[in-house]
């Protein structure tokens, strides 16, 4: 039998016959597939994910979140899903990413990566010496000493906080985020490719820097930057503005309706020796700044556009699946011919080819014409698996504006 928190009994679930994912391999447990489960099952229950005769699909845990149910960790039935299951996980994505340890100019990097490394529902990224744990409901909390104690045996790590982020509505508990070790001094200064990024593991979700986007920051900084005058918008704490300024940009201006988003840039920016004074920060709604670019007749030469996949101000609500293409052709107005879009989007409900479906749609309304320079998914320590797609989020397209 399994165990976890004491219990050592299996509950079972069923799934529809007519659902094709999970059986197709997918381990996130859907709930408009299940067809069947024990009632009053605890967060963190050891599950059994059986079909409809009680064939034997998978092995996985319960645990209620905004994509499911849970989640299958193993489709080997004799698999026992103990503290040594977690330590062999972690041990392997520790090992996968042995060249980002090695590298003196990355210091900040993920570590594990949920179901691509085996164990959805979970997510650990490193900050020199740092683990941030990232819950993403009460099921996989319940495994939170399993993890730890693999972590101690397998790191020398400094210090361990987490986030949890399983509140009503998928939002973040805001508490103490530390865990074990010792507390780190911030800013915590990282590096990313040469780039030094001021993060703050013990505030809110959100840390300082996306880690997600750090070949993309890498191409704006040795390819698109130098000499243009660059625009970031939904820029959060300027990373890529930082990346641009660094690759030689003439000048930067940095775009979020956060009031945070000022000093969070300035900071940026001074821990890489460079004078934010020569670069305009903008605490402003993108859409209002959009409409003001236009009316000024402002033009850029390289213009980045990362919406979060859903924002809401005072006078907009913004959806990426339903608004991009609208928000791309307001880019393509203030962007000069053969200027450069960086276009992003971390919205997990499409995919690349639709994502490439509204840039073609936005630069037809736009009566423009463009060309494709590069394009970027996950980079390589945002392990992901082909049998859950929505798990490979990120699309970046770089294109030029040639007409």
């Amino acid at each position: 039998m399994d165990w976890v928190n004491g219990l050592s009994i299996n509950a079972r679930l069923k799934i529809k016959s007519s659902d094709k994912g999970i059986k197709g391999g997918s381990p996130l447990i859907h709930s408009e597939a299940v067809s069947y489960v024990d009632a009053g099952l605890a967060e963190g229950t050891i599950i059994d994910v059986v079909d409809e005769k009680g064939k034997f699909i998978g092995k996985g845990y319960y645990g209620k979140q905004n994509k499911g149910l849970g989640w299958i960790l193993t489709r080997n039935a004799d698999e026992k899903i103990n503290a040594s299951f977690f330590e062999r996980k972690i041990k392997a994505a520790l090992e996968n990413r042995q060249s980002f340890f090695e590298d003196p100019s990355t210091t900040a990097f993920r570590v594990f990566n949920g179901e691509g490394d085996g164990i959805g529902g979970l997510t650990m990224d490193y900050f020199d010496g740092f683990y941030v744990i990232n819950w993403y409901s009460e099921g996989i909390y319940q495994f939170k000493e399993e993890v730890l104690q693999s972590l101690e045996k397998l790191t020398d790590y400094k210090g361990v906080y987490e986030k949890k982020r399983f509140a009503e509505k998928g939002s973040y508990i805001d508490d103490d985020d530390f865990v074990a070790g010792e507390r780190a001094q911030f800013p915590l200064i990282v590096q990313e490719n040469g780039i030094h990024f001021a993060t703050y593991l013990n505030e809110s979700a959100m840390v300082g820097v996306f880690l997600d986007q750090r070949e993309v920051r890498k191409a704006i900084r040795d390819k698109y930057a130098s000499g243009k005058k660059v625009l970031n918008t939904f820029s959060y704490t300027g990373a890529f503005s930082v990346a641009a300024a660094l690759g030689g940009a003439e000048k930067t201006t940095s775009v979020d309706l956060a009031n945070r988003s000022r000093s969070k840039t300035q900071e940026q920016f001074s821990v890489n020796g460079l004078d934010y004074e020569a670069h305009d920060i903008i605490v402003e709604d993108v859409f209002h700044y959009f409409k003001y670019a236009v009316r000024k007749k402002l033009s850029f030469g390289l213009v980045i556009l990362d919406p979060p996949s859903f924002a809401r101000s005072k006078k907009h609500t913004f959806s990426a699946g339903k608004d991009y293409p609208a928000l791309l052709e307001q880019a393509i107005e203030i962007t000069e011919k053969n200027g450069v879009i960086v276009a992003s989007s971390n919205c997990s409900t499409f995919d690349m080819k639709k994502f490439k479906g509204f840039i073609e749609k936005a630069f037809r309304q736009t009566g423009g014409n463009y060309k494709i320079l590069e394009e970027h998914t996950l980079p390589e320590d945002f392990k992901t698996i082909k049998e859950f797609r929505e798990g490979d989020y990120l699309k970046v397209v770089i294109l030029k504006k040639l007409s």
